[in-house]
């Protein structure tokens, strides 16, 4: 996440805001310690969230899973000729 001072906020405040509304939160610092994150109002909360490998331990996935199907794929391309 990207931090600015307090200064430069100041001086580029409407960009900023601009930035924030398309999704690109930020930590205003004073004298280098983070004072406030602004976030867009519909920014969704962590909770709210997806993550990747959400679902990690529910799903297997066979050994064979890039040689599923090889041969009713190779008929349809044997047929073609």
């Amino acid at each position: 996440m990207r931090t600015v001072n307090i200064h430069e906020a100041k001086a580029h405040l409407s960009r900023l805001i601009e930035q924030a509304d398309k999704g690109e939160s930020f930590v205003i610092t004073k004298a280098g310690r983070p004072m406030v994150r602004v976030t867009a109002i519909n920014a969704p909360r962590a909770d709210q969230m997806r993550r990747l490998g959400f679902m990690a331990g529910q799903i297997q996935v066979p050994d064979d899973f890039d040689t599923l199907g090889a041969d009713a794929i190779a008929a349809l391309f044997a047929s073609k000729q």
